[in-house]
């Protein structure tokens, strides 16, 4: 099948893999443009770029799609297909009209729930126990396409968003090898969405990081899972910034919200519980076991958060 592939991040690339993988002939892939990062802000290669150059795919990186040159540089490129894979640009109808099977996307979620941008931290942070991939025909709404394939997987009690991106992006390529089969033969079938259902999975914001110690350590240790890798749960210590970066649940009472038990260990009491906090990064110092960040610290007694 003659592709088009447009996808940004690491998320992207075991799916364009696979498309070459399965010798599928990607035509041109489409990402955003690089970015300035770090202190020196050199420009960095998104991920997606990286292995298209390695395969001598060509690159378009246009600022925008609506201005009409994208849609006549891929109708002139006839594909069977373009697939989408976090991309992070919405596709206008012109097009979404132009390939033959439609312009087919793969959302870390299992839709309608958790439609967005941030499918997997979300899921993580409510404390889903299942999840998966979606295949699904795009069109101009948020997520709405119908549905092709769903793939299910549960959520490790412990398993960060970190972990199951890496995890979902390996189901991602596979689901995507089958819709692509599904479609050569003629068997894709559509499954609209039911609206009813839907949920949002807004972008991720660094403030949500802050951790409420009134809310319950079961809570908390949900929003430790699903902010790791970025932007990192965190509260404050003697007024400095602690980052969370690692923590688990204790069934033990709380002596309050925020307030630090005796012992060996970094624990917090919560609203309900408490939270032991296994991982932490101190502003301005190196991420460490809390074992070892508590020597020659003293801690108990104190109150964490603003």
């Amino acid at each position: 099948m003659k592709v088009v592939f447009m996808g940004t991040p690491d998320f992207a690339v075991p799916t364009l893999q696979r498309l070459l993988d399965d010798h599928h002939q990607v035509l041109a892939v489409y990402t955003q443009p690089d970015k300035p990062v770090g202190r020196g802000y050199q420009l960095r290669e998104p991920p997606v770029k990286v292995l298209a150059k390695a395969h001598d795919i060509p690159v378009y990186q246009p600022k925008t799609l609506r201005d009409g040159q994208a849609a006549e540089e891929i109708a002139a490129l006839a594909p069977d297909a373009v697939v989408v894979v976090a991309y992070g640009k919405i596709l206008p109808k012109g097009i979404l009209d132009i390939p033959k099977y439609g312009c087919i996307n793969l959302h870390a979620s299992l839709l309608p729930k958790y439609r967005g941008a941030g499918p997997i931290q979300w899921s993580v942070i409510r404390g889903e126990q299942v999840t998966g991939v979606t295949s699904m025909y795009m069109g101009e709404g948020l997520d709405t396409g119908d549905v092709i394939l769903r793939q299910e997987t549960p959520i490790g009690p412990e398993e960060t968003a970190s972990e199951l991106h890496d995890r979902l992006s390996v189901m991602g390529a596979q689901c995507i090898s089958e819709t692509l089969s599904l479609l050569e033969a003629g068997r894709a079938k559509r499954h609209p969405q039911n609206d009813g259902e839907a949920t949002l999975a807004p972008m991720i914001d660094k403030h949500l990081g802050e951790l409420d110690w009134k809310k319950s350590a079961g809570e908390l240790h949900n929003l430790v899972r699903g902010l790791s890798g970025w932007p990192v749960a965190y509260t404050y210590l003697d007024g400095k910034l602690l980052k969370i970066h690692r923590a688990a649940v204790c069934e033990l009472p709380s002596p309050g919200p925020g307030v630090v038990l005796e012992g060996e260990r970094f624990l917090v009491g919560c609203g309900d519980g408490v939270l032991e906090l296994r991982e932490v990064q101190l502003e301005g110092k190196q991420r460490m076991e809390a074992s070892l960040f508590l020597r020659g610290r003293r801690c108990a007694g104190k109150i964490l958060g603003k």
